[in-house]
């Protein structure tokens, strides 16, 4: 299945009022088809409503920088409504195939619309009704949760990096668990993204206790490591303020995520050290 047909293949036309993935993702298959650092993988499909949808998934391999690469993944837009993780995503490939040096030492795996069918309709939920980001790991039924929980295993991410929006904030902030270095990493993120948006600077965000913009707890079901893989991944999800205008929403998320792999290969130089 190629990217024109990767939303439906249902004969009914789609509705006027519904996002077009394929016109979204086609930047990313363009780049993906002369590349030699950017692979798509169309296998991932599931069916709802008698139509067939495909979990979108890109692999980015960096240049070489060590023994074994650093294993990564990024997602957006498990939250329907939330697009501009969706498009930071896509403006982050399109970074790193102009400066593949970025990603010295790692293999990043990206899945931009973590939630097709929400994406679609323009709504926080599948169109089965259900918050995809409290499904994860409680058995749940979900085809997108199934096919992102495979992925969550068969990769052993070392990082695992989720992007939102939040419409009842007015700054940027993020919430931080999983391995101990995680806390390394999101404060040099956060600053990163206070050049571009303001941060959050409440004690309590989101219902959560919270300090200079960092959440240490967190939902139950959302996405994550699975729960038993051991040493965990880094774990870290980015909160965009849904006000801003897109484009700056968009730099601040980049600015962010440049500054983790950034910051985190420099911890895996400076280990042995340790």
């Amino acid at each position: 299945m190629n990217i024109a047909t990767l939303s439906r293949t249902a004969a009914q036309p789609a509705s006027a009022s519904r996002r077009n993935l394929a016109e979204l993702l086609a930047p990313l298959e363009k780049i993906a088809a002369d590349s030699p650092n950017l692979v798509t993988n169309h296998d991932a499909r599931f069916e709802t409503d008698g139509e067939t949808y495909e979990l979108p998934r890109y692999l980015f391999v960096g240049p070489r920088g060590g023994d074994t690469p650093i294993r990564v993944g990024i997602f957006a837009g498990i939250h329907g409504d939330e697009p501009e993780g969706v498009h930071a995503v896509i403006q982050f490939i399109k970074l790193l195939e102009a400066r593949p040096e970025l990603a010295t030492g790692y293999y990043i795996s990206f899945y931009p619309v973590c939630n097709p069918t929400g994406f679609e309709d323009s709504t926080r939920h599948s169109r089965a009704g259900k918050d995809l980001n409290r499904e994860f790991w409680r058995n749940s039924t979900e085809p997108e949760v199934r096919l992102l929980q495979a992925e969550l295993v068969s990769r052993s991410f070392q990082g695992i990096i989720s992007l939102h929006t939040d419409d009842t904030s007015a700054g940027f902030y993020g919430f931080a668990h999983g391995a101990t270095l995680t806390k390394n990493l999101i404060e040099p993120a956060l600053a990163a993204a206070e050049n571009i948006l303001p941060r959050d600077g409440r004690p309590v965000i989101d219902g959560f206790n919270a300090r200079n913009g960092i959440i240490r707890d967190a939902y139950e079901g959302i996405l994550s490591g699975p729960p038993k893989v051991r040493p965990r991944p880094f774990e870290i999800i980015l909160e965009t303020p849904a006000e801003p205008p897109e484009y700056l929403k968009e730099l601040a998320f980049v600015a962010a995520l440049q500054t983790i792999l950034l910051e985190y290969n420099k911890f895996i130089a400076y280990a042995p050290n340790l």
